[in-house]
């Protein structure tokens, strides 16, 4: 009988199907606890050496060179062990590999579920050429692996870009605006794609840790709507607030859906983490956004929405950040989990207060509530917005100067775009409603700040873009082909060896506290 053998990412929903789980990972992954972590074995061993994890990178350029070194490495004795009882697990019936990679399908947990199912490997013959470079499989692949807050790019741009139009910067601003319309002409079709051609990985992040982080979409489509009203494309922007509204319905009400009612699901407190502010930011989204279009229509349902949606963004504001607080002072925190994410909690109250002053502009005879209402829990948020920012900077230098967590860019850093802007604007606009002079040109200055943050993250984000590409094209050169040929079994160098040791050291170290407490009947090998 074949022997049936499949590789999934550890983080996705356990399958009565699946088999004997075991995790072929070097380490257990940082966010899997150890009672939660639904694995029957671990085989830390036969996981790719330091070296070859290292040059790899998870390029999905260098698979095909990175599958033929790993077969190598199968037959060293450090691997040899743990390999065999690989086959005899395959050999008693259904066996599920699992890896931390955001990739399964270019993981070496993919070359194992191989080399299982099909013949011995044979000899390594001569290093091959690097291979042809296949844009098509990149792309693909990191459509795959898109995250589900990658609209958060268009979030963070769309309010600097609102935030700019406000203190008169308008050529500035339109730039922006055309760059974050650039972002969701990207980011929608490859939605899309991901969840038509990766349908279980989609819904695996759909129920996960990370589901709030879905309701960017709709956010972003709202931003973008308010965006529009201050040029007053009142089509456009209820296009826009449109698309923003169902997308808040589905999600507002599906995520928490999803995680209440999903019994395959890896359940921990410790999942818990800031993006589920986006579920009081996707109301309160809705509310900036038909305040302003109710402004220049008149519109009575749309000033009626825009109340409704402010009061739900605060009671779903005060009760996330009633579970994030909990979490963060009941759990210990590693540094390297207390991402950016963590600013949206001060951009969820910003964005309450830029939607109270929204309902301030609207007539008095259409309020549902005292004016003084709005406008005093207005300034009771802006101060407490005001209060987090010290609280969050001391925790960025914890988590990078004290802990040492490398300062490299990555998607979160547009977590903190949005809520700098965001908080920007909201002063800006709550000193023009309130006639406070003082806060009005805070909130200037802090524009002209916002608009600097976007700036040096999207140089980053473009350097982050490119250096791969010119390091795959330096290695692909004359000279580098003619060094394959000296390389060593392992396909490296004495000195580029030593090179990668230094950037990306062997992570057991690091993570010695894992395997001094493995999950509770869980066997290590």
């Amino acid at each position: 009988m074949a022997k049936q053998v499949t590789c999934r990412r550890v983080h996705e929903r356990t399958s009565f199907e699946d088999g004997r789980r075991v995790l072929v990972d070097r380490v257990l992954p940082p966010d899997i606890s150890g009672d939660d972590a639904r694995v029957d074995e671990w085989l830390s061993d036969v996981a790719p050496s330091t070296d070859l994890r290292c040059w790899y990178g998870h390029d999905p350029l260098r698979f095909t060179e990175f599958r033929r070194r790993y077969l190598a490495e199968l037959d060293d004795p450090a691997h040899r062990s743990a390999a065999n009882r690989l086959r005899d697990l395959a050999d008693d019936g259904k066996l599920t590999l699992l890896t931390a990679a955001e990739d399964a399908d270019h993981s070496h947990a993919a070359v194992l579920a191989e080399w299982l199912t099909g013949a011995e490997p044979s000899e390594p013959g001569p290093p091959a050429p690097p291979p042809p470079p296949g844009y098509r499989a990149a792309v693909s692949a990191k459509v795959a692996n898109l995250n589900p807050g990658a609209f958060a790019f268009v979030m963070g741009t769309g309010i600097v870009s609102t935030a700019l139009n406000a203190n008169g910067a308008h050529t500035a601003s339109l730039a922006l605006l055309v760059v974050g319309l650039a972002g969701c002409a990207v980011l929608l079709p490859a939605y899309v794609w991901r969840l038509l051609r990766r349908r279980e990985r989609f819904v695996a992040d759909l129920v996960g840790p990370r589901s709030f982080a879905f309701l960017t979409i709709s956010i972003a489509s709202n931003v973008i709507a308010a965006r529009m009203v201050a040029d007053g494309h009142i089509s456009v922007a209820g296009g826009f607030l449109a698309f923003g509204a169902v997308g808040w319905l589905l999600l507002g009400y599906g995520i928490p859906l999803g995680l209440i009612a999903s019994t395959r699901r890896d359940a921990s407190f410790d999942q818990v983490n800031g993006t589920w502010f986006l579920w009081a930011v996707g109301s309160q989204s809705v509310a900036v956004a038909a305040a302003g279009l109710a402004r220049l229509t008149s519109s009575h349902p749309l000033q009626v929405l825009a109340l409704v949606c402010w009061g739900i963004g605060l009671m779903q504001y005060l009760l996330t950040a009633a579970i994030v607080l909990a979490r963060l002072l009941a759990r210990p925190v590693a540094p390297a989990n207390l991402m950016t994410s963590s600013w949206i909690c001060m951009g969820a109250a910003a964005i309450s207060v830029l939607a109270g002053t929204r309902l301030l502009a609207l007539p008095a005879g259409s309020m549902l509530l005292s004016r003084s209402v709005v406008a005093g829990s207005s300034v009771v948020l802006w101060s407490f917005a005001s209060w987090l920012i010290p609280l969050l900077l001391a925790l960025g230098v914890w988590r990078h100067g004290l802990r040492k967590v490398p300062f490299r860019y990555e998607l979160g850093w547009w977590n903190l775009v949005f809520p700098i802007g965001m908080y920007a604007l909201t002063t800006h606009e709550l000193g023009r409603t309130t006639g406070t002079s003082w806060m009005t040109t805070l909130g200037r200055w802090e524009i002209w700040v916002a608009g600097v943050v976007w700036v040096l993250v999207i140089a980053a984000m473009g350097a982050a873009t490119v250096r791969p590409h010119l390091t795959t094209g330096r290695a692909a050169g004359p000279e580098a082909t003619r060094r394959v040929a000296a390389h060593t079994p392992t396909g490296r160098s004495d000195a580029s060896r030593s090179r990668a040791q230094t950037s990306c050291p062997d992570p057991r170290p690091a993570q010695r506290a894992y395997h001094r407490r493995p999950p509770h009947g869980l066997r290590v090998r």
